[in-house]
């Protein structure tokens, strides 16, 4: 179970955002202690991010030491891991302390019963040729192939064939995974909260029995979401700390015990 206020954000992409991009988020990562009691990171905090032997990438150093001092300070980090930082999940735990997962994640967070994905591969039909790209990227094989590589190499060549994923918004407006996520919610034994990043559309909105939400792509935004026992909300980072309030979404009734 993950502990409330808890804050959520998405597709920060590390290695592309702007200096200042990187520099908010780290603000917003350092406020956390006085504002949340957890935090959730929806995927591709990095746009390319890989776990060599005995090297690692210098991107995004002084976020992943921000996320070690939540850790120390006894504050959860979940981070679902997305396309773009999928490889090195176990070196990534080590260094944080977050708990690091490629599955989707469904469990307690405050009173709400939650699913939480990144969201690439769920379409069914328009994520098939990627979900058959996807085994092959992510097997041992070439894992162990591109490991192989010198990592000034290999991570030019990761930064250029990721440009088309990481582009702007997706092209059906989000609308792909908010069926997926209507879907669950629809379902007797559903959640009542979905959330997923990946199409970089902030949302929040109520979707089947429940909630879904989406924190958008950070490195675009600036927004991310908040959950508290009894309501979601949907914020727009703000240099002077009082950060907007965009959209309210409230927890849905609880079932009926039969």
């Amino acid at each position: 179970m993950l502990p409330t206020p808890c804050h959520v954000i998405g597709d920060v992409h590390l290695g592309v955002a702007s200096p200042e991009s990187e520099q908010a988020l780290l603000r917003l990562l350092r406020d956390v202690p006085s504002r949340a009691r957890s935090v959730v990171i929806m995927g591709d905090l990095f746009d390319f991010w890989f776990a060599w032997e005995s090297a690692m990438p210098r991107t995004g150093f002084r976020v992943l030491s921000a996320l070690a001092d939540l850790h120390d300070a006894g504050i959860p980090v979940l981070w679902i891991g997305g396309n773009h930082d999928c490889w090195g999940g176990d070196a990534l735990q080590k260094e944080t302390g977050a708990v690091y997962t490629l599955d989707p994640w469904r469990g307690r967070i405050g009173a709400w019963d939650a699913l939480l994905a990144h969201g690439d591969g769920l379409r069914e039909v328009e994520d098939a040729p990627y979900r058959r790209l996807r085994t092959v990227l992510r097997h041992p094989w070439a894992i162990r192939a591109f490991g192989a590589l010198h990592p000034t190499l290999a991570t030019r060549i990761a930064m250029r064939s990721s440009k088309t994923s990481r582009k702007g918004r997706a092209r059906d407006g989000g609308a792909g995974l908010l069926a997926v996520a209507t879907a669950a919610l629809s379902d007797v034994d559903g959640p009542q909260l979905v959330l997923h990043g990946h199409s970089h559309v902030p949302t929040l909105l109520r979707a089947g029995h429940g909630v879904y939400g989406n924190a958008g792509a950070w490195y675009l935004d600036r927004q991310y979401l908040v959950i508290d026992d009894e309501q979601v909300t949907r914020r727009e980072w703000h240099p002077s700390g009082e950060h907007v309030v965009l959209d309210i979404a409230e927890r849905p009734p609880q079932k009926a015990t039969p």
